[in-house]
Order: C-alpha cells, then structure tokens, then sequence
C-alpha cells in the first residue's frame, strides 16, 4: 500500500476542514478470495471467471466492500487515525474494481463538530480517472483531553 501519511492520530483539536489523506492498493485476486474467505460471500461474480464473463460486467469484479475496507483503513489508521470510532457510512457504488486495478481512496474532512468530537468526512475511491464508489462518513475523533 502507498499513502501519503504516515499511521497513527490526529486528534480533533488537530483537525482543520479540507485536509485530505490518501491511500493506494492494487486489488489482487488473492485479496479477493481472502475477502469471500473472510466474509463468506462467494457470489461466482468475484471468483469465476466463465461465470462473470457472462454478467453486465462482463468479468469478474472485486466485492464492493472490499474497497469499502481501503475507506476504512484511511481513516483508523490516518484521517483522523487510531483511537476513531466509526458511526456511519453511505456509499454509492459507481463502477467495479477488478483483479489487477489500482484504488486510490481519499478522504477528506468536510466539517467537525468540537463539542460533540463529531467528524463528518467525503469518501472516495477511484480507478484512474474514474470514480468508483464515494460516500461520506461521520466518526467519533480521538482527542487530546479525553483519551
């Protein structure tokens, strides 16, 4: 994986509408079978190729929710990092990932609620030039005083 940050926090007091972070991933077939693994959804369209071939897509495609996942290692891990607790997400699916594509996921924050320790941040996933899922999310922030 590539980002442009190194892991850890930043707390809410840190934080300042705008800024961004990132991360890129190659999705690899290996990690597409460890996510049907994982999640027991082996819907064929991710893991058969004759099967897929035949599809709207016309191959086969990575999980949705696998590049979901690179969203949320984004933001436990940089933006705003360890210590945050996810309390919602929305996505909307735009194009399919497949075997082999590089995702670039971004996230920037939006706003932030102080008093509350509420962040709210844009999501997105793109494949070159391509937006591929984008979404927003809103989390619990790490911060200085009370963690």
């Amino acid at each position: 994986m590539l980002d442009n940050q190194p892991r850890g926090t930043i707390v809410i007091e840190d934080l300042e509408v705008g800024m961004m972070r990132s991360l890129q991933k190659r999705i690899t077939d290996h990690d597409i079978e460890l996510f049907a693994q994982v999640s027991t959804d082996r819907n064929p369209v991710h893991l058969d190729d004759d099967y897929a071939r035949d599809t709207i897509f016309e191959g086969r495609i990575a999980h949705g929710m696998l590049t979901a996942g690179l969203v949320s290692a984004v933001i436990g891990e940089q933006l705003p990092g360890h210590g945050t607790v996810y309390l919602g997400q929305t996505l909307k699916f735009m194009a399919p990932v497949r075997p082999g594509d590089l995702v670039r996921v971004e996230v920037t924050v939006e706003s932030i609620d102080h008093a509350r320790r509420r962040v709210t941040l844009a999501t997105r996933c793109l494949v070159g030039d391509t937006v591929v899922l984008k979404g927003e999310a809103v989390v619990l922030a790490p911060s200085r005083k009370f963690d």
